[in-house]
């Protein structure tokens, strides 16, 4: 049974995110000129195709080399991922990614950096592709039964990282837009749409540990 792409995309959606990361990038590029924000754009764009590219060919390797069972992990990763989705729905913070405080050194060292630097530290890890979507990744990868899956994967990663671009250049306008409430609720969506993700992993990850569940 090949994988359906729309789940995967929705997965990668919810907990990537681009709309969480919308007010770190327009305080990290505050004083960049349009084309510097572009740039730092299809930087951190591309960094987040990139790790899920890495994590989709190397996952299964990376399972055999610790001996963790795809059912273990599958069981493991679900539970992080509804424990994500249990705090945005109770509007927190994704509590697997970093929460930088706009007046901390730490930022405002980071805006100092080249656009290159923040784009891919802190913008693109961890602030859109963190331990929840690395997680999310390998067991997509881990249940894939051939090319197709894999291909599939990858394409998934393709469009989020287009929607991730196009999110970003369009931060200022969808961050008036929607305010502080919207985004809020947006959150609070997105984490409802995690935790029925999380359910389907962890009922996969069951049936494969135990697969007189299936039956």
């Amino acid at each position: 049974m090949g994988m359906e792409i729309s789940k995967i995309i929705l997965a990668f959606m919810v907990l990537i995110n681009p709309f969480g990361a919308l007010s770190i990038f327009l305080d990290l590029t505050r004083y960049h000129s349009t084309r510097e924000r572009r740039k730092v754009a299809q930087i951190a764009t591309f960094s987040v195709f990139v790790v899920i590219c890495l994590f989709t060919l190397s996952g299964n390797m990376l399972l055999k080399l610790l001996g963790i069972s795809v059912g273990s992990f599958q069981v493991g990763g679900g539970i992080l991922v509804f424990l994500i989705a249990i705090s945005m729905m109770s509007g927190n913070d994704n509590p697997a990614k970093p929460t930088l405080d706009t007046n901390s050194e730490e930022l405002a060292h980071a805006r100092r950096q080249k656009p290159g630097t923040i784009a891919v530290v802190p913008l693109a890890i961890p602030m859109m592709i963190g331990p929840g979507g690395i997680s999310s990744v390998i067991i997509y990868t881990s249940t894939a039964r051939g090319y197709q899956d894999t291909l599939s994967i990858l394409a998934a990663g393709l469009i989020i990282s287009l929607i991730c671009y196009i999110t970003l250049m369009a931060a200022a306008r969808i961050s008036k837009f929607l305010g502080d409430t919207g985004l809020t609720i947006l959150n609070r969506v997105m984490g409802m749409l995690l935790a029925a993700v999380s359910v389907e992993i962890i009922v996969s990850g069951l049936k494969a540990l135990f697969p007189d569940l299936a039956a």
